[in-house]
């Protein structure tokens, strides 16, 4: 019998799956609309292996603490953005990258209509409003970067900038007119194994306004030398910038902040 501490995680059902680039697959779930509110903008997956129609779920405490069963749990907890929430249409669209053979990607790469796939609560982006604003992420982001740019007032200036393996990773990011889109191409180069957005970051001149808020996640190398930038350089305090690193070079490529 479960206690009257915990709640149940939320589970919801695989509806479509797309291709949106060569790397990068598109799954609709479906759920309740209650669930589907929770589950973002950052939300908190249970993946099970491939093929398991009947994982073992864990619970979820009060205070937000997954309670894993006794035993072998079956699952995978994975951090990841919802692009799209619509509670109305009981939906939630998340991207997954294939890269890596991580228990996230491998879920996704044989995702079907009707698999089930674990909610365990959600939480922010980390993010907030500026006149200016400076997005730095690869593929990993683009999730989170489509958000806040949706989000953003239509007056709002900035860069973003996004890695990507070439130009068939590239997707559609509609964007204030003040904000320039910027695709930095890896060109054969493995992911983590470059600078590209550190030093893109590195070539930007600070806008030189007080009013200016950076937001940064990518592989964890990359994000502590573009901090240690905008730290430095450009002088930016705590509540002006957030930067996390989704992943690290050499282990799977999934989110996990």
């Amino acid at each position: 019998m479960t206690s009257p501490d915990l709640r149940p995680v939320d589970v919801l059902t695989v509806a479509t799956v797309t291709d949106v680039t060569p790397s990068v697959r598109r799954v609709v779930l479906t759920g309740t609309p209650e669930a589907v509110l929770a589950a973002g903008p950052t939300v908190s997956l249970l993946v099970p292996r491939v093929g398991d129609a009947a994982p073992r779920w864990p619970h979820v405490a009060k205070d937000g603490r997954i309670v894993w069963p006794d035993g072998a749990h079956g699952v995978s907890l994975r951090s990841y953005t919802a692009r799209r929430q619509d509670p109305g249409a009981g939906e939630v669209e998340i991207d997954f990258v294939l890269h890596g053979d991580g228990p996230a990607a491998t879920w996704a790469a044989a995702a079907a209509p009707g698999a089930p796939l674990g909610v365990a609560g959600g939480g922010s982006l980390g993010e907030r409003p500026a006149a200016w604003l400076l997005l730095a992420g690869d593929e990993t982001s683009l999730p989170a970067i489509s958000r806040i740019l949706a989000a953003a007032d239509p007056a709002t200036s900035g860069v973003a900038l996004v890695e990507v393996a070439g130009a068939a990773e590239e997707q559609p990011l509609p964007a204030p007119a003040g904000v320039t889109v910027r695709w930095l191409h890896r060109d054969g180069v493995a992911p983590g194994e470059n600078t590209l957005l550190a030093d893109a970051v590195a070539a930007l001149d600070p806008p030189g306004s007080d009013d200016v808020f950076a937001w940064v996640a990518a592989e964890s190398a990359a994000v502590r030398a573009i901090r240690a930038d905008l730290r430095s350089r450009w002088g930016l305090g705590r509540a002006q910038h957030h930067a996390i690193g989704y992943w690290r070079h050499g282990r799977a490529m999934s989110p996990a902040g």
